[in-house]
């Protein structure tokens, strides 16, 4: 069976990825792309890169333009996508990649984005550690899913195992990742200019105001167990900076190591939460990732260690923002929720060099 698709926002970056990915899915063909500014144009004008959908014409983002569809992908700016969601048929499959629908509490919500609160979807995240299983469980049948946010989905991978195992405290977690512009949006904004990133790294959002806080809190807290669950909800100073790449995430977390927890059974927690996933491999001890080694594919890779003399434990997760971050996690949950296998239209292997 062929699901029809239908892309919203399709001429931004997180929109231009869903297609390229989306153009080579087996079950998935896509019918319908929308926009605003550039409804009108040519789809090959506004994303030339993406010759095999040459064919195809940007329209208005409306709920008639994209009801009639098997699958909708969503991808607007925070505080859009969720007035425009309610209005399509609860037949549909919807997956947002944006915020809209991404956070259980609505103080939450209103602390770090504001605007009306739309209510939280079911978490597009399938790796991730659960007090019960895993997150996939809870997408199988969906039909209404919420994709994660780039730097959140990183560190709740990189962090969630050791919580779940009870090896790492939850509190006074710390994250610093280097990123690139494009997880920003495509939209013009000073900060992201060549002139001012090329030859920098630039802090943002410092001092616990990123919008993904509350995100990384709330993966953490579902994936406490009954031992880790006694250290109480996750705190984490949690520090991004643009780098000049396209595209990418280098997460360093750390936490702070539970007492007379050994280095084996620390490796032993995250080994056992990523053993049979296509998509989140840990790297043999001693190895740590780059970038490099992701661009372009649907994988998260994680390199651990155990940093003795601070008494934390140190891991270093890599992904491609605009895939495993953004796209290829909407497209894997979407493979979930409609019963196919998950790694349809995905890959594992980065490009390189």
């Amino acid at each position: 069976m062929v699901f029809s698709v239908a892309v919203a926002g399709a001429s931004g970056y997180a929109g231009g990825e869903l297609l390229r990915l989306l153009a080579g899915h087996p079950e998935f063909e896509v019918r319908t792309v929308t926009a605003h500014s550039n409804a009108g144009q040519r789809l090959i004008d506004v994303q030339p890169s993406l010759r095999s959908l040459a064919h195809l014409t940007l329209v208005d983002t409306t709920p008639e333009n994209l009801s009639g569809h098997d699958v909708v992908f969503v991808a607007l700016p925070h505080g859009k996508s969720g007035q425009l969601t309610a209005h399509l048929p609860a037949e549909t499959l919807v997956v947002d990649c944006g915020a809209d629908h991404r956070l259980e509490n609505s103080d939450d919500w209103a602390a770090f984005y504001g605007g009306d609160y739309f209510g939280a979807w079911t978490y597009g995240v399938p790796e991730l550690p659960m007090a019960n299983g895993k997150q996939r469980d809870h997408i199988v049948g969906a039909r209404r899913i919420a994709a994660p946010g780039c730097n959140a989905s990183t560190v709740a991978l990189a962090l969630a195992p050791g919580i779940h195992a009870g090896v790492i405290e939850a509190r006074d977690l710390v994250a610093v990742l280097a990123v690139g512009p494009s997880g920003a949006g495509k939209s013009l904004k000073v900060p992201n200019l060549a002139a001012e990133i090329l030859g920098s790294a630039n802090p943002y959002a410092v001092g616990g105001t990123h919008r993904h806080i509350p995100e990384i809190v709330q993966s953490l807290r579902w994936a406490g167990s009954q031992a880790s669950a006694l250290s109480g909800d996750a705190t984490i100073s949690f520090t991004p900076v643009i780098v000049p790449m396209s595209r990418g995430i280098l997460a360093t977390s750390t936490a702070r190591l539970v007492p007379g927890t050994t280095a084996a059974a620390v490796r032993e927690a995250w080994a056992s939460a990523y053993a049979d996933e296509p998509f989140v491999h840990l790297l043999s001890e001693g190895h740590f990732p780059r970038t490099a080694d992701v661009l372009g594919a649907n994988t998260a890779l994680i390199g651990l260690a155990v940093d003795e003399a601070a008494g934390r434990v140190v891991t270093i997760t890599a992904i491609d923002n605009l895939v495993k971050g953004t796209a290829g996690a909407a497209i894997q949950s979407a493979n979930i929720a409609l019963g196919l296998t998950e790694t349809l239209g995905l890959t594992m292997n980065g490009v390189a060099p």
